[in-house]
């Protein structure tokens, strides 16, 4: 049995469980508690995540000092960093690891409800098809047609997650810049035209960084509405764990996270 039938059998067998609380929502039920599996199943990776990150802020002090040593020459820096890196077994890429682990569980959702043979296309969420797209809904009564008033939904739920997401990227932006600032008004021991404000092509990254959480409504819109579902779902888990492993202090590292375990 193939993954994709298997994973189709598990959400039917959960869907005909729960279908007396349910009724006809029963399978978008059972993808949401799906969902929550899988991200419970992820929680000790990004824990391990938040651990590093902690890692890494203790390490500023010999970071700030490889700036100052090679900060005229962006190569030796990076490698400098790197050898850091690699001395301390830090990884900056750490924290992208439960995202790319949950990308074959969206990959194997989008397929089964998209493929006829999974059965699952006529199963739906308020009466929206779980197999459907927007376009389809806006050709079925339109933006506020009974179909269309689910993606509405949906979208609110995505877009309030991303919003949030958003205002505590751009508070921990402004919370690292003051600290910046403060440490250069205070007497840094080199002038700050000398100092790179980060590692060489971060700054743009960390402009883009919080924008991308509103990248989720667009795919959202052109995905099958159970991989929808799944979206809003996980990035939703995502904002509440962060919020919790990262309580008591702003993502930009300016206190040490909460992290217990």
């Amino acid at each position: 049995m193939s993954v994709f039938a298997s994973l189709g059998a598990l959400l039917s067998h959960v869907a005909d469980a729960i279908a007396p609380f349910f009724g006809s929502s029963a399978t978008a039920a059972a993808i949401v508690l799906f969902t929550l599996c899988v991200r419970l199943a992820l929680h000790p990776l990004a824990r391990a995540a938040a651990r590093g990150e902690k890692a890494r802020s203790a390490l500023a002090p010999r970071i700030a000092e490889l700036k100052r040593k090679h900060g005229s020459d962006p190569e030796k820096l990076r490698a400098a960093v790197a050898e850091l890196q690699a001395e301390t077994g830090t990884s900056p890429v750490a924290g992208c690891l439960p995202t790319l682990l949950q990308l074959p569980v969206f990959v194997v959702m989008y397929h089964l409800f998209t493929s006829r043979g999974s059965g699952l296309l006529d199963h739906t969420l308020l009466g929206a098809p779980l197999g459907g797209r927007w376009a389809d809904a806006l050709g079925d009564g339109g933006v506020a047609g009974p179909h269309g008033l689910v993606y509405l939904g949906l979208f609110a739920v995505i877009a309030a997650v991303a919003g949030w997401n958003y205002t505590r990227g751009r508070k921990a932006a402004a919370t690292a810049a003051a600290a910046t600032a403060a440490n250069r008004t205070a007497g840094a021991s080199r002038k700050a035209s000398a100092e790179p404000e980060a590692l060489p092509g971060m700054a743009g990254v960390a402009k883009v960084l919080p924008l991308l959480s509103f990248g989720t409504l667009i795919t959202a819109a052109v995905v099958p509405l159970a991989a929808g579902l799944y979206l809003a779902t996980t990035t939703a888990w995502s904002a509440a764990e962060r919020a919790w492993l990262y309580r008591g202090r702003t993502e930009a590292g300016a206190a040490t996270p909460a992290v217990v375990g």
